[in-house]
């Protein structure tokens, strides 16, 4: 098959590379930086820029953008995409985009995917990309109308580059798991390590410091779009949250031993029990 990736920063990026080099497909690329196209061409990441003659052979177009301007360039382009061809997106969040795009190709005849890969690091730009990204993780799809064949043919292309979970959802059940998940562990991370004693955490901290602080180093641009695309869903789980601090700080404040015994063993049980059901 004929693939382009539009943008090519660390999904992108990491996209062409595990395509590539995993698999017999042809990848073209595009990012709105002339040297990383370049850089993804010298590293075999994708055959050769892409063009809209090439966008108009594509099977599988993957559009590797934030939100607002992944529907920007597949609305522009919505007259390039070949009959059939499938485009499927790579945004954290899924409803608004899915909203728009999803009447827009079966207008113009392409099927349109709303699409989650889950991996990533705290790091972003095409230097970061690497073809093991997606090993082990799970990717998430939206359900489609169209041929049960193109979704089996992107099943298999994200299953040969590493991806060992593939996930159907509904753009609404996305984007209210995902507030949890994922969105809300950023805004603790980056809101916890604003704490003034953070300065002096040197020889002081270990692995939970670690692993509650590592995704505190995020893009704030790419960030902010995606909670403010998601505000009702994040908002709930900050609230409930909040709520749950709240009843934490209490039993400390007041010395209450038996109810931060027994909010601490809920915690204990609700983790064990999660991980039972997950593995």
């Amino acid at each position: 098959m004929e693939i382009g990736i539009i943008g090519l920063g660390l999904i992108g990026g990491s996209l062409a590379k595990a395509i590539s080099q995993n698999t017999d497909n042809t990848v073209y690329g595009y990012d709105i930086s002339d040297q990383v196209v370049k850089k993804a061409v010298l590293v075999n990441a994708i055959e050769q820029p892409l063009t809209d003659d090439l966008l108009t052979q594509c099977d599988i177009v993957i559009v590797a953008l934030y939100p607002q301007a992944t529907i920007d360039y597949v609305t522009k382009h919505a007259e390039l995409f070949k009959p059939g061809a499938v485009v499927v997106d790579c945004c954290g969040v899924k409803k608004p985009v899915c909203d728009r795009l999803i009447p827009l190709a079966e207008e113009k005849g392409f099927l349109f995917v709303g699409g989650h890969p889950m991996a990533g690091l705290e790091h972003s730009g095409f230097t970061y990309a690497k073809k093991s990204l997606f090993n082990n993780a799970s990717m998430i799809f939206t359900a489609t109308r169209g041929p049960i064949e193109s979704m089996s043919k992107l099943k298999d292309l994200f299953t040969s580059i590493g991806f060992t979970n593939i996930e159907i959802t509904t753009p609404e059940e996305h984007d209210r798991r995902i507030a949890f998940t994922s969105q809300l562990a950023h805004v603790v991370s980056n809101a916890y390590i604003k704490s003034p004693t953070a300065q002096q955490h040197e020889g002081f901290s270990a692995g939970s410091y670690k692993d509650l602080t590592r995704v505190a180093k995020l893009n704030e641009d790419m960030w902010t779009e995606l909670f403010l695309k998601n505000p009702d869903n994040l908002v709930t789980e900050i609230d409930t949250l909040m709520e749950n601090l709240k009843q934490y700080r209490d039993a400390i404040s007041s010395g209450d031993d038996d109810t931060l015994r027994r909010l601490l063993r809920e915690g204990r049980e609700k983790k064990a029990l999660i991980d039972n059901e997950i593995f």
